[in-house]
């Protein structure tokens, strides 16, 4: 994929035109990560943070790539966005998972994918482990967020993506669903949002 996370404002911003040659490239598949991140209430970086975010938002709908996007404490202004850039035309995935039931139903009817890290096997993260009982299977997606928020059982240490099957696992059990369900469907919405 080809994009600037939200966080990361002290690097080049890329116009619509360079995520666009960027992403001619033929290994890339989507667009992002990119998306919002309004955690620490900078004020000051939200704008940029607003522009940055159209701009792969427009560069995806040009390219027919499906966009990864990042959202923290920022669900109505990304909601608002996905929405304005029409992510119907390009599809996506709303990555690590951290929001509630609501934003997760707009974005499926939108025509997004939910994807659930090692946080969906945390103790606290019950918010989030409903999302994930109550959401279509496929609608799903799973991934590790490697090097980081490492599935329980090897929480507190470095991820990696071999993790996932933890994640997996635990979504199965979550569900009631067998964990070769959950892994074929997830594989085939991952095929099928990355036109693979």
């Amino acid at each position: 994929s080809v994009g600037v996370h939200p966080s990361e404002l002290d690097t080049h911003q890329p116009s619509v035109e360079e995520i666009i040659a960027l992403s001619n490239h033929p290994k890339c598949v989507a667009i992002g990560e990119t998306g919002l991140d309004f955690y620490y209430n900078d004020k000051s970086t939200r704008d940029m943070q607003i522009s940055k975010f159209v701009n792969h938002m427009q560069a995806a709908n040009v390219v027919k790539k499906p966009v990864v996007i990042h959202t923290r404490s920022a669900k109505q202004d990304t909601l608002d966005i996905l929405k304005s850039e029409n992510v119907e035309a390009c599809g996506g995935i709303l990555h690590c998972f951290t929001e509630d039931y609501d934003m997760a139903k707009q974005a499926i009817d939108m025509g997004m994918y939910i994807s659930f890290s090692g946080i969906l096997t945390f103790k606290n993260a019950t918010d989030i482990q409903e999302v994930a009982r109550k959401i279509p299977l496929e609608n799903i997606l799973v991934e590790t967020d490697a090097p980081y928020l490492t599935p329980v059982p090897f929480r507190g240490r470095p991820n990696y993506p071999e993790y996932v099957k933890y994640v997996a696992e635990f979504l199965a059990n979550l569900r009631g669903e067998s964990f070769e369900k959950i892994s074929s469907q997830t594989y085939k919405n991952t095929c099928k949002v990355f036109n693979l």
